[in-house]
């Protein structure tokens, strides 16, 4: 029993950890970063946002940075790396963070709790483009 809530507690750790470093690179979306940042990653948006208009964008993006309503149905493991919203011109948007080993996105992070063995790519997209 002491193992398997120990393993309960670790895993609830590394998701926590997790889930702050992807709400602070989040938080920067299309927000310039002056010196090296302490969460690395790209941002991408697919060209169904790309195509919208300009205001469209900016209000997309600043309501991903913004993005605060996860719950037990759309974060599931408690990492805050998927999010949904509805936008008046775009309709139905969905975000997601990936996380790679380093900055060729060739092989997928082995441990996304720590900044300095993971790379990050956060895309926004049309839920039509999922």
């Amino acid at each position: 029993m002491q193992n398997e809530e120990s393993r309960a507690s670790t895993h609830a750790q590394k998701a926590q950890a997790i889930a702050t470093l992807n709400d602070r690179f989040r938080s920067r979306l299309h927000i310039p970063v002056f010196g090296r940042p302490d969460v690395l990653g790209t941002f991408l948006l697919t060209s169904g946002i790309t195509q919208l208009s300009p205001l469209a964008q900016v209000e997309i993006l600043a309501m991903v940075r913004g993005f605060d309503s996860f719950t037990e149905d759309n974060d599931l493991y408690g990492e805050h790396d998927f999010g949904s919203l509805d936008h008046a011109e775009a309709g139905k948007v969905f975000w997601k963070i990936d996380y790679y080993a380093d900055d060729s996105c060739m092989y997928g992070s082995e441990h996304p709790e720590d900044p300095s063995s993971s790379y990050r790519v956060l895309t926004v997209m049309l839920a039509s483009e999922y």
